[in-house]
């Protein structure tokens, strides 16, 4: 693959774009690219100042806004290593983080702040606000002289005024250190992915070959996913910029009301989710509706028609102007797939990890096959660790541009996670047919032996369980050799249907011998335990399983 330079891309897509609007609050500020370039340039005369050098890293923790695109695009064009840490994270590890990846300076948002001591973190050398971009502490006397003299300084360099000729972004190499990204993960401790640009590059240009039709510079983007994830930074943010899109960044938590409110103002032209969020639209949206016109869908024609409706009801709830909608970054509903599919929803389910920057399996959504997450992305390969990768479960292991360079000061897990012949050892369990179609069955870490040495995936059984009413989430644990089902029940939707918590609950245990009848003898489910509150989650949804394993 010929490799081009990311920053020298960002670069000309703000000269080509310089008038244009790149990053929105929504329903605030926005900034045009030229806005954004001013800022980078401002954040790289304080980096100066503070002594940054090419390599250092700069810490950026925040919730999603503007100004986080502006920080994480400076540290970058300068030559940094950016290091975006997930504002959902408590206190000791963002304390932790920043010291663990050497940050000399740190963007925090002012509700992080409250719960941090700077005494915790001694290297950084400064700390500014993300929302106005402040100093919130300077550790010497140049940088505070240096933030005092800013607009002057400019001024000097700049006597002419700042103009898309000015800009020169740092140009990187292939392999060069991009960015470290902490994973948030679900079975454990955050670990530094070390991603060079070459990954970034990988992602970028994919991105712009398999959109049909290609977002331009006129397309909108909503930014819901944490932006500090390498799913929402790759495709709601970064991939935008290098075309001179236009980000609209929800800065309020998104809940489904919030998301398809913004859905019908902005009418974005592709659609970056995770599965959850379609489920919930199904389940409180979609699936009243189907089952109100089940005598009227099994009669031939007239089903079409109604399927119809229902497909236009949701294309228009989405905002009516996308191509398609891409999920990623957990397994999806078996039923709300079937049924998207009968009414021709145009999606597509996806396949990335962060350590691959993170795409790996993609196909359009007139492409796809049910139960699929696409084929191999340009610039990768995969293979499946299985003596028939057709029918028998292996591991995923992908090799190619996409792939990280190691975790950052940890070479032991970095070598575990690479065979002899160096292939990344994903740890998702999967087929591939004979088209190059991927089929993931399961996280390898979370396979449950059965009695007999069978291989029981926990997520196809929670596939069947989430499907009973009533049930918001489910988790299937091994407990005394046995399967236990870990739900979290909608309490307040069933309160509301005039249910109390021990009806409720009852209906769900009847439903146990229903759930079996649909699951192989060997996979049975034992009993079930409800939770009070809902599983505690990491910022892409995924639940923490390794919380509540026994």
């Amino acid at each position: 693959m010929e490799f081009h330079s990311v920053n020298k891309l960002l670069e000309k897509s703000f000269r080509e774009n310089w008038e244009r609007s790149a990053l929105s609050n929504y329903q605030g500020v926005t900034l045009k690219y030229c806005d954004v370039a001013k800022r980078i340039e401002y954040l790289h005369i304080c980096f100066r100042a503070c002594g940054l050098k090419q390599g250092d890293k700069v810490a950026i923790c925040s919730k999603n806004q503007a100004n986080w695109g502006v920080c994480f695009l400076a540290a970058m064009t300068y030559g940094a290593v950016p290091v975006p840490i997930l504002h959902e994270f408590k206190p000791e590890n963002i304390h932790y983080l920043v010291n663990h990846s050497e940050s000399k300076v740190f963007f925090v948002d002012e509700a992080n702040w409250e719960g941090l001591s700077e005494t915790e973190m001694p290297d950084v050398q400064v700390f500014v606000q993300m929302s106005t971009l402040k100093y919130i502490l300077a550790r010497n006397e140049e940088l505070v002289q240096a933030r005092e003299h800013l607009a002057e300084d400019f001024r000097k360099l700049y006597p002419d005024g700042f103009g898309p000729d000015d800009i020169n972004y740092y140009e990187d190499s292939a392999d060069e250190l991009a960015l470290i990204n902490y994973t948030s993960g679900t079975s454990g401790f955050s670990k530094g992915v070390m991603l060079p640009y070459r990954s970034l590059y990988t992602n970028i240009r994919f991105a712009g070959e398999s959109a049909e039709p290609q977002m331009t510079n006129e397309s909108h983007m909503v930014a819901m996913l944490p932006s500090a994830h390498m799913y929402g930074m790759m495709f709601e943010f970064l991939f935008e910029m290098s075309i001179g899109a236009h980000v609209h960044f929800l800065t309020r938590i998104p809940s489904p009301k919030v998301i398809m409110k913004a859905f019908s103002e902005i009418h974005p032209d592709v659609i970056i989710a995770v599965p959850l969020i379609i489920e919930k639209v199904y389940k409180s949206q979609i699936k009243p509706i189907a089952d109100q016109h089940k005598t009227m869908l099994r009669i031939p024609l007239v089903d079409q028609l109604v399927l119809g409706k229902i497909r236009e009801g949701m294309i228009k709830s989405f905002g009516g102007n996308f191509e398609e909608i891409i999920l990623g970054g957990a397994a999806f509903n078996p039923e709300v797939e079937q049924f998207l599919r009968r009414v021709k929803f145009p999606f597509t389910v996806g396949y990335g990890m962060t350590e691959c920057g993170p795409l790996i399996t993609y196909a359009h959504w007139n492409r796809t096959k049910k139960g699929s997450c696409g084929y191999a992305i340009t610039g990768c390969s995969i293979r499946i660790d299985s003596p028939d990768p057709m029918k028998i479960p292996g591991e995923v292991q992908v090799k190619g541009d996409n792939v990280f360079l190691g975790y950052y000061k940890n070479r032991q897990a970095t070598k575990a996670s690479f065979t002899n012949d160096n292939w990344f050892k994903t740890g998702d369990m999967g087929v591939m047919d004979s088209d190059g179609y991927l089929y993931l069955r399961g996280r390898s870490k979370c396979m449950i032996l059965g009695p007999s040495g069978q291989n029981i995936y926990p997520e196809e059984l929670e596939a069947v369980i989430n499907n009973v009413n009533y049930v918001i989430e489910s988790l299937v644990i091994e407990d005394n050799g046995a399967l236990t089902a870990l739900i979290y029940p909608d309490y307040r939707g069933a309160l509301n249907d005039g249910l109390e918590t021990e009806d409720l609950e009852k209906r769900i245990n009847d439903a146990l011998p229903e759930i079996n009848k649909l699951l192989p003898n060997y996979a049975q489910i034992r009993k079930i335990e409800f939770l009070p509150e809902d599983f505690e989650r990491t910022p892409k949804r995924s639940i923490k399983r390794y919380l509540y394993q026994r």
